[in-house]
């Protein structure tokens, strides 16, 4: 077996198995697009990524060992699937033919271009997002590939540029998503990493903090001599584990960003105004050290003010984009680019970003039968710390609206292990909904005494007003309370309607669909 594809992708006949996983569609294109050929196999439901892969002519097949032909060259498969259990892999592995997990053939890919790795607990697909929409609008040779679908990469999670496309044998830029699960990561070959967060996540596997910082130290001591790694310096996870890189590889240059950053990507957060995150760099203040507030239209970013804006709400998102941002400079000072050059086209990337699949995506715009104007997000926030600033988002971006968030908490291991931090991540709703936990197929719930009931009792226990947290076991449960709420007379407060969010890893978007039809 090999964990390696081969340097020429023309005509090599690749199968995927688990084709709809959204990291794996996102794979079936790039390497679509460089010529392979490819076949997939997953289960019956359809999904999203379905239509991903249908633009490029494809369907996914039943599992079976009849797709496995003597045609196939290499199997792709996700980590959801087993050597000795899907009859895919069963068939591949009797007949000799190569079997990459996704994460071994992401690896081999990263190896043949200049690599630049996105990683952290949170924001990785949104920063992700972020690199290659500012990427589209710079002349650079790059690929970008998300972990989740990005609206302004055309509702694909891939991204090629033109110059790219005519780098045919050439090196070119490539930016992955990369995920810390399992140490995925460690398969990936980064000459630039992005690190947005440190904390306790995945505890299934890392049990203890220092176990998931020391997966991320790790990874950053894979770049080469003299690699770069940029960081958050408002996180303090992302800065400790920054630091004992540095202690275990003093060559490598680290680059710090945010409001607590030293140098060219210092951030200040200005204000919101019409549904805009306004903020600075320091890279590209006047010269006199000021910056222009005064942006209410698109057409003002090419006013050389030093400001730049996004479209889509949160803090969170504008620390994301400041990490976009110095990756996207730093690549533009490796081609000899200035980037305060690029000042309008980085601008523009940035006003053009409008979030992903299911990162505070907007599903509907509707009137609720007593005439309330009603936004519906959906939103795949499932750790407390990016509930918390995602709903605090909210509540600054949409400052005339009632926020109705629907919560389902995704594994028993991570709702026992953060349940007091879970209770008290709601503080910015007005009215909070929970449901039973949406278990793993890599976990036993009968190992557990927890519930989603137990998160009900936890975050009454908050001292919150109790009038303002409901429980329903089942999602659709909850269909008529909500539809109920939305028909509710509107303080003054609240002049512009409601705001509902679906929120967490599990399948509560459907109650989000089920109203906005």
């Amino acid at each position: 077996m090999t964990d390696k594809l081969p340097e020429n992708l023309q005509n090599v006949h690749i199968h995927f198995v688990g084709i709809k996983g959204t990291g794996m569609a996102a794979l079936v294109e790039i390497l679509f697009h460089a010529g392979a050929v490819i076949t997939g196999s997953d289960v019956s439901e359809r999904f999203y990524t379905d239509e991903i892969i249908e633009k490029l002519g494809l369907k996914a097949l039943s599992f079976s060992e009849e797709n496995i032909t003597d045609k196939i060259d290499y199997v792709i498969y996700s980590s959801a699937y087993k050597l000795d259990k899907n009859p895919d892999l069963i068939a591949a592995v009797r007949k000799n033919i190569p079997c990459l997990l996704y994460t071994e053939a992401l690896g081999s890919y990263s190896e043949r271009a200049y690599s630049c790795g996105i990683c952290g607990v949170h924001g990785k697909t949104s920063t992700t997002g972020l690199t290659g929409t500012i990427l589209k609008e710079l002349p650079l040779a790059v690929q970008v590939l998300a972990g989740s679908v990005i609206n302004s990469f055309g509702g694909t999670c891939t991204y090629t540029s033109p110059l790219a496309k005519e780098n045919k044998g050439s090196k070119n830029i490539f930016v992955a998503e990369t995920c810390e699960y399992q140490r995925h990561f460690m398969s990936f070959c980064p000459q630039k990493i992005i690190l947005t967060s440190v904390e306790p996540d995945h505890q299934d596997y890392y049990p203890t903090y220092e176990d998931i910082r020391n997966a991320f130290v790790d990874y950053i001591c894979k770049l080469p001599q003299n690699g770069t790694l940029i960081y958050c310096a408002d996180d303090k996870g992302a800065v400790e584990t920054a630091g004992i890189a540095r202690d275990k590889r003093p060559d490598i240059k680290l680059i710090p960003y945010g409001t607590k950053a030293e140098g060219d990507y210092n951030l200040t957060f200005k204000n919101v105004e019409n549904e805009k995150n306004i903020f600075s760099l320091k890279l590209f203040e006047n010269t006199d050290g000021t910056s222009q507030n005064d942006i209410n239209s698109k057409d003002n970013i090419n006013s050389k003010s030093g400001d730049f804006f996004l479209c889509v709400p949160g803090r969170h998102e504008v620390m994301d984009a400041a990490a976009a941002t110095a990756l996207s400079c730093e690549l533009l000072r490796d081609a000899g680019i200035s980037p305060e050059t690029m000042y309008d086209e980085i601008a523009e990337g940035l006003s053009n970003f409008a979030g992903g699949k299911r990162r505070s995506e907007v599903v509907a715009r509707i009137k609720s039968k007593t005439g309330n104007d009603v936004v519906i997000i959906d939103d795949y926030g499932h750790h407390p710390t990016a509930v918390k600033t995602t709903l605090e988002g909210f509540r600054d971006f949409y400052k005339g609206r009632k926020i109705i968030v629907d919560f389902m908490s995704h594994t028993y291991s991570r709702t026992q292990a953060l349940l007091k931090e879970f209770a008290a991540c709601f503080g910015s709703a007005d009215v909070i909904i929970l449901h039973k936990i949406y278990s793993s197929a890599r976990e036993n719930p009968a190992d557990f005494t927890i519930t989603g009931k137990t998160l009900y009792d936890e975050v009454i226990k908050t001292g919150i007003d109790r009038n303002r947290v409901h429980y329903f076991e089942e999602i659709l449960d909850a269909e008529n309370f909500v539809r109920e709420e939305l028909e509710k007379p509107l303080s003054p407060e609240y002049k512009d309607g409601y705001l509902f969010v679906t929120m967490g890893a599990g399948d509560n978007w459907k109650l989000g669909k089920k109203i906005s039809e």
